[in-house]
C-alpha cells in the first residue's frame, strides 16, 4: 500500500516536473498577461452586473503552471464568454491595489491576507470581496483542469445566484 503511493506520488511529481519542458517557447511570451485590477471591488461589481464571479489568477511571473492556466483556460474563456478574469502578482509590493475593504493595498499584500501564497491559485469572489467556490490550487493534472475550473465557476455562479 506504502509502495503503491509512492509510485503515485512519483509518477504525479515526475509529470509535473516535466510539464515545463512540454510548452512551446512562445507559451512563456508575454502577451498572455491577464489584466491587473487597480479596485477589486470595481472589477467584482462589474462581474456581479454581468452576473459572473470575479476570477483572479495569483500568478508569479515566470512561472510555467501560471502561464498554462492563463494560455489555455483563462485567456480564452475571457475572449468567448467574457469571463471576468485578472490576475494578481504574488512578488508585487509598489502598485497600489484598492482592497474589498476599500483601503489602499498591493498585490502581494491581499494575496498574504488571503493566504493564497500558492501559484497558481485561482479565487472566485462576489461583489463584496466573499469567496464564492473553492479555490483551485496549482496544476496537479493538467488533463483534467478544464473540468476542475468549470466547476468551481459553476459553483461560483450557483452562490452568486443565491446572493441575489
Amino acid at each position: 500500500m506504502i509502495a503503491l503511493r509512492r509510485r503515485q506520488f512519483s509518477a504525479v511529481l515526475a509529470g509535473g516536473l516535466a510539464l515545463p519542458a512540454l510548452l512551446p517557447a512562445r507559451a512563456l511570451a508575454k502577451d498572455t498577461a491577464l489584466p491587473v485590477p487597480a479596485s477589486l471591488p470595481a472589477a467584482a461589481k462589474a462581474a456581479a452586473a454581468k452576473n459572473e464571479p470575479l476570477v483572479l489568477l495569483v500568478s508569479l511571473p515566470g512561472c510555467p503552471y501560471c502561464e498554462l492556466v492563463r494560455r489555455n483556460y483563462l485567456l480564452p474563456a475571457r475572449k468567448a464568454s467574457g469571463l471576468h478574469a485578472w490576475q494578481l502578482n504574488i512578488t508585487d509590493r509598489t502598485t497600489p491595489l484598492i482592497g474589498f475593504d476599500g483601503k489602499t493595498t498591493t498585490a502581494a499584500a491581499q494575496i498574504s491576507a488571503w493566504k493564497a501564497g500558492f501559484t497558481p491559485t485561482v479565487l472566485f469572489f462576489g461583489s463584496r470581496g466573499q469567496e464564492l467556490a473553492e479555490r483551485l490550487v496549482g496544476v496537479a493534472v493538467p488533463d483534467f483542469y478544464g473540468a476542475y475550473l468549470e466547476a468551481r465557476l459553476a459553483a461560483a455562479r450557483k452562490a452568486l445566484l443565491a446572493l441575489r
